[in-house]
């Protein structure tokens, strides 16, 4: 059998004493006492002689000297008193090397297997190819498990023991120090009280969340979720139009769309704010922001109701569809020796990006609210983005440019053909063909 002491060969059971008759309550109750004090003596001496086993075990030859017997020769008696260091200091570092072994003996949750494939995903194919990278990449993974179980193990261990203050502890345990906390930082300022204030600030004034807000987008839906400034998209039915006929439609759509948008959205608007409902929880140092933050709504829905247009004339120049197209009416001219069309493609361009510009030149006067009610000439910003017109030009150029490829080609045949009879060069053949008197037959 092995002698290796264990903890049922320590903890032996306590044998109960004798029982013995005809004694007084008293008596029984000092007895009971009594037994109880030595059962605990009893486990106290041997916490005490394990203690010091483990840490006669894990010390130095030096340390325990060259005349020193084996520990398990030692008596229970001697070895109570058998000490080779200060005994406070050998008691707590037995207590933690003991305890160390067995939070150490507990099994750790082991790493995800999707955690080791996410790395494996970082690392680029092209290092991953041939038999030895293959070996090098489980290489890799066993040692990205091991130092991961490793580093689980000091963070249970650290997390239920204290290691107490004993120099001797570092020399027998053979660990890396923890990672010191970045410098620099402080973190012990809070950010709870500051980002409630900035909540409550901000909910303060943001009057996007008022209530007649919300009655501001809808009267602004309403009016312009299937309203258009220019609606084109009808014209290839009626046929062929004239470029003067195209800028003249465009300027009368834009005047009456915007003296409906006056009569009906904006005088909606006007009814809302005239009622003192309108400005239900607003302070009255908080009047400008609030003013403010209708004028730039209004602002935001004439700007879409703008874009939106711009965007519906500039898909009718679409390439990919061209049902619906505009027919334009231009006429081929002969004069001064000269082949072309008329008006020129330039002016038929010039008067296409003219609807642009004549959508953006709509609803350009619209008073503010605030302006309104205080007799002030501020009107709000409604002006198209810049990139938005350029984007439209620049897509209305290069239609214009792909649609004309035809009629070109058309007048380039006609000079091709007949350019000859016009441009001097008949008229140079037959007085050569004359002074050069050719007899009857040649004439024929």
């Amino acid at each position: 059998t092995s002698k290796k002491r264990t903890l049922r060969t320590l903890f032996r059971a306590a044998v109960a004493p004798p029982v013995i008759s005809e004694t007084s309550p008293s008596q029984k109750k000092l007895l009971a006492y009594r037994r109880g004090k030595e059962q605990q003596e009893r486990i106290n001496q041997l916490l005490i002689d394990r203690a010091l086993e483990v840490c006669y075990l894990t010390m130095d030859e030096t340390d325990k000297g060259d005349a020193a017997p084996p520990i398990t020769e030692l008596p229970s008696t001697v070895r109570k008193y058998f000490i080779f260091k200060p005994l406070k200091i050998l008691s707590f570092q037995a207590d933690y090397l003991f305890l160390k072994k067995c939070v150490q003996s507990n099994p750790v949750i082991p790493i995800q297997q999707q955690w080791l494939r996410s790395m494996l995903a970082m690392v680029p194919q092209s290092l991953m190819e041939g038999r030895d990278r293959e070996l090098l990449t489980e290489n890799l993974l066993k040692e990205i498990v091991r130092d991961y179980e490793t580093s689980m193990q000091r963070c249970v261990l650290r997390r239920a023991l204290v290691k107490p203050d004993i120099k001797e502890l570092d020399l027998l345990e053979d660990e890396a120090p923890l990672p010191l906390l970045p410098l620099g930082l402080d973190f012990s300022s809070t950010w709870r009280n500051s980002y409630i204030k900035a909540k409550n600030q901000i909910i303060s004034t943001l009057h996007i969340l008022h209530p007649t807000m919300k009655t501001l987008l809808d009267f602004g839906y309403t009016a312009f979720f299937n309203f258009l400034v220019v609606d084109f998209s009808s014209s290839r039915l009626k046929g062929p139009i004239f470029c003067k006929s195209l800028k003249t439609d465009a300027t009368l759509s834009c005047s009456k769309a915007e003296e409906e948008i006056m009569r009906t959205w904006y005088q909606r608007v006007i009814g809302l704010f005239s009622q003192s409902e309108a400005l239900d929880g607003v302070k009255l140092d908080q009047l400008e922001p609030f003013y403010n933050c209708v004028a730039v709504l209004m602002s935001n829905q004439l700007k879409e109701l703008l874009q939106r247009t711009t965007e519906v004339f500039v898909k009718l120049f679409d390439p990919e569809d061209r049902s619906c197209l505009p027919l334009f009416k231009m006429d081929l001219t002969f004069d001064e020796n000269r082949m072309e069309f008329y008006p020129s493609l330039q002016d038929l361009e010039e008067a296409i990006l003219f609807v642009v510009d004549c959508i953006g030149q709509t609803l350009q006067n619209v008073q503010t609210i605030r302006a309104w009610l205080t007799g002030d000439t501020a009107t709000l910003d409604a002006e198209l983005p810049a990139h938005t017109v350029q984007w439209a030009k620049s897509a209305l150029r290069k239609a214009i440019t792909d649609n004309l490829e035809g009629p070109k080609e058309h007048v380039q045949g006609y000079v091709e053909s007949y350019g000859w009879l016009v441009d001097g060069t008949a008229e140079e053949r037959i007085n050569r063909f004359i002074a050069e008197q050719p007899s009857f037959d040649e004439y024929t």
